[in-house]
């Protein structure tokens, strides 16, 4: 008989969500065949068996949240007896879609005391919750950030627990919201004043109010990974001050050694030959004289990196982003570092990287140049302090150069690198000479020889 417990996918993952069995009781499981899928805040990742035999016992319902460690199976030998899974949560019945009432939103948090009050609202709630009810971090989180009363939530897990399904279901409903305690009345109103053309109009209360909610519109619930990415985004724009800054490119001398290089590329490595190794295996040289754009913000201190940690954004069948991480970068020739984007992408959309090959990353690229984007302003992978959008190559009419100084119209590769970066860090001067570097590399490397 052995025990299925929840793995430690990261060193900084205390618990996880089974999102779904692929056995049931009483069903034979071989040794590391796939046994079901876990979600936690960094990565989803399908879990195999520890042992062979027949699955006798599930612990811990799909939709249950536990910490890393606790019990979630027995596999037991041909002659165990299965035991009957927990029972699922029941559907929640559908409630009529009603347009929502038109309400004033809070205005937006821009001073330290805006900033306190959401958790205001919310600490009598948290408070509550901790008085000897049992919940998981996530759903502890979940109920205090949305305000809900938990003692109107009915818990479909084992003993009883609320699991975060059960706070998905009230938050749908909208039967768990707690009376939010009365605001205090501001000292004195300031409206904001209205400027048109014809100069200042009356004063006018700003009031954002959502959208009603028609019979022909479609409610669409975020998935995990979406609502983990709003939440970085959010959290990356609103530390770090953003500028881009963005530069041509010319990629003849790329397209040239692809062009010669790549039937013989695929047939040897199995995939093709993109621009992404070539911006990579450039960016890895740019960075070593420019050392402060491989860094990390702290506090109140800059975190140079002596290692080139390259995450690359990778997309999941647009319902979310992943930036696995290629360890080392610095040290990798370009085939390398092919090989490992085609790798960590692959295993990313298939659900096989632990938590620790998404974190770590010292530099970040974007690739959206495959849909034939002109320029993107992308955000900031925190704490980094860079990152690189590589956007779409073109043959165009460029202005060329011969030996002797005589211009002439080519037409050539040419595309746009974008850079993200955090004004904490360094000035525009800096980010511009660090694209222009990495733009002569792209131009100038003997990049025939770097194939061999």
């Amino acid at each position: 008989m052995a025990d299925v417990t929840m793995p430690q996918l990261g060193e900084t993952v205390t618990e996880g969500t089974i999102t779904r069995w692929f056995k049931q009781p009483g069903e034979t499981v071989e040794l590391d065949e796939v046994l079901f899928e876990v979600s936690t805040d960094k990565v989803d990742s399908e879990v195999p068996s520890p042992a062979a035999g027949i699955l006798t016992q599930i612990m811990v319902p799909e939709g249950e949240t536990v910490d890393v460690g606790v019990v979630l199976a027995v596999i037991g030998d041909s002659a165990a007896a299965p035991v009957a899974a927990p029972a699922a949560a029941p559907a929640p019945a559908a409630a009529p879609v009603a347009a929502p009432a038109a309400a004033p939103a809070p205005a937006a948090a821009s001073t330290p005391a805006a900033v306190a009050a959401p958790a205001a609202v919310a600490a009598p709630v948290a408070a509550s919750v901790t008085a000897g009810v049992l919940l998981s971090p996530v759903v502890r989180r979940l109920i205090a950030e949305n305000n809900l009363d938990v003692s109107v939530i009915t818990g479909t897990g084992v003993g009883g627990r609320i699991t975060r399904a059960d706070v998905e279901a009230a938050m749908a409903s909208g039967a768990a919201v707690a009376e939010p305690a009365p605001a205090a009345a501001p000292a004195a109103a300031h409206p904001i004043p209205v400027v048109t053309a014809s100069g200042p109009s009356e004063q006018l209360e700003a009031i954002v109010a959502p959208l009603p909610v028609h019979a022909r519109d479609t409610i669409v619930p975020l998935n995990r990974i979406r609502k983990t990415t709003a939440d970085y985004m959010v959290h990356s724009k609103k530390v770090s001050p953003h500028v881009l800054t963005a530069i041509e490119v010319d990629f003849e001398n790329v397209e040239r050694v692809r062009q010669a290089n790549k039937a013989e590329f695929r047939s040897h490595e199995g995939f093709g030959l993109t621009y992404l190794p070539f911006i990579s295996r450039a960016l890895v040289d740019a960075l070593v004289d420019f050392p402060h754009m491989n860094a990390s913000m702290g506090d109140g201190e800059l975190i140079v990196h002596g290692a080139v940690n390259l995450a690359i954004a990778v997309d999941l069948n647009f319902e979310g982003l992943l930036a696995p991480v290629i360890r080392n970068a610095d040290g990798m020739r370009m085939r390398a570092i092919a090989r490992n984007v085609v790798d960590l992408a692959t295993r990313a959309r298939a659900k096989k990287l632990t938590a620790d090959e998404i974190t770590g990353g010292t530099f970040t690229i974007t690739n959206p140049g495959q849909y034939g984007t002109m320029m993107q302003f992308p955000i900031i992978n925190q704490p980094q302090v860079a990152i690189l959008s590589t956007d779409g190559i073109s043959r165009k009419p460029v202005v060329v150069k011969d030996e002797f100084g005589n211009e002439t119209v080519g037409i050539h590769s040419v595309g746009v690198l974008a850079l993200a970066w955090d004004h904490r860090a360094f000035d525009g001067a800096y980010a511009a000479a660090f694209l222009n570097r990495l733009r002569t590399i792209i131009e100038t490397k003997d990049w025939e020889a770097e194939l061999q």
